[in-house]
């Protein structure tokens, strides 16, 4: 169980909720939590401060992610070793986007292949996106994590929707990214992508496209899911090593407010950042 320090951050509206069929809840347990937090609504903008939210370690957050698998990009849905069923899930998928070297849009769309994910683009693609709309879980004092919000569970010490994004870069950037449409929560590489291993680089990571403070971010959801997040600082950044010479997915989880509070608490939102260091030629 961890605690984690609200960020402070502006926004105008969030969305109504739309979900496609029912998915299960995986890797959310354990750990009490109670959600505080001061808000104050000046001009159009909501403006929560000083929120503290007490939940699971965000260690346990799943993620969803783009990767090589046969020769074609799949869209991944686990923790770690964890490579959980995604081909149920493509009702719950949404947003799939492609971009080109200007962030002009590419046609994209994902097919089942068997028992994973791929995605097709009508051109070669330098950045491709996803969002899995993850649905709405209660928890009991004590219990595990069961789908259905508080309107389904009115003695629920905690209530939550979760949505997942995924980016993925598959070429070398021109320019520097920029929010992607869909995309809530976005990590960005401040710094050109390193060449090797090891290397430390500035990420940003933006809610609603504004910079936020205090998110937990990890440099390795695949290899390392357990790593001790580094906090965003002021302006939105944090600095990691990239950690792999070959597949490198980052990812920040951000616990946003409610836009329905008679069903939960909070919107968690998990974001991944995928990109690949080249090996040395055999």
């Amino acid at each position: 169980m961890g605690t984690l320090d609200q960020p402070k951050y502006c926004i105008d509206k969030m969305a109504e909720p739309s979900f496609g069929g029912g998915v299960e809840r995986a890797g959310l347990k354990g750990g009490a939590g109670k959600w505080r937090s001061r808000m104050k609504w000046k001009m159009s903008a909501l403006v929560i401060s000083s929120a503290l939210l007490t939940f699971g370690s965000a260690a346990e957050a799943h993620g969803l992610w783009f990767a090589q698998r046969g020769g074609q990009l799949a869209l991944i849905y686990g923790l770690g070793a964890d490579d959980l069923d995604v081909v149920k899930r493509i009702p719950n998928i949404e947003g799939v986007k492609a971009f080109d070297s200007n962030f002009e849009p590419i046609e994209a769309s994902i097919r089942a292949a068997g028992p994973i994910v791929v995605t097709d683009t009508d051109a070669a693609a330098t950045v491709v996106t996803a969002v899995l709309q993850g649905g709405v879980f209660s928890r009991k004092s004590g219990g595990d994590w069961e789908r259905g919000g508080r309107d389904e569970m009115p003695d629920a010490e905690r209530a939550e929707r979760t949505k997942k994004y995924a980016v993925t870069l598959q070429a070398p950037l021109e320019k520097p990214l920029v929010a992607l449409p869909g995309q809530t929560l976005q990590i960005i590489p401040v710094d050109p992508i390193a060449a090797n291993s090891g290397s430390r680089m500035t990420f940003k990571v933006l809610f609603e496209g504004k910079p936020v403070a205090g998110v937990g971010l990890i440099n390795d959801l695949v290899n390392d899911p357990d790593a001790e997040p580094v906090k965003t600082t002021a302006d939105g950044t944090a600095s990691l090593v990239v950690r792999n010479q070959g597949l490198n997915v980052l990812r920040a989880v951000f616990h946003g407010p409610s836009d329905d509070k008679a069903r939960y608490d909070s919107i968690e939102h998990t974001a991944t950042l995928a990109f690949t260091l080249a090996h040395k030629p055999e």
